[in-house]
């Protein structure tokens, strides 16, 4: 199954790109694919706090992730 993964802030920083195609197997949801992310990127790892949004909506962990999904990852943010 292929994604479309968006990032911004710190996630972008980490990973490079502002945005990836990723694969996953089959019949995954947003935790199997946070772990993949963090396998293969693991400063995303030493990240606080990382929420994900499916299709514009904020998704919990156990959501299934469809063909071309669009996935944001959200970062730890900060400001005053």
């Amino acid at each position: 199954m292929r994604l479309n993964v968006k990032l911004y802030g710190i996630t972008k920083e980490i990973v490079g790109q502002t945005e990836l195609k990723y694969c996953l197997s089959s019949s995954s949801d947003v935790s199997s694919l946070r772990k993949e992310l963090k396998r293969e990127y693991p400063e995303l790892g030493r990240l606080t706090s990382l929420l994900v949004a499916v299709n514009g909506e904020y998704a919990p962990r156990d959501l299934v992730l469809n063909e071309q999904d669009e996935v944001v990852l959200i970062p730890p943010v900060s400001g005053g």
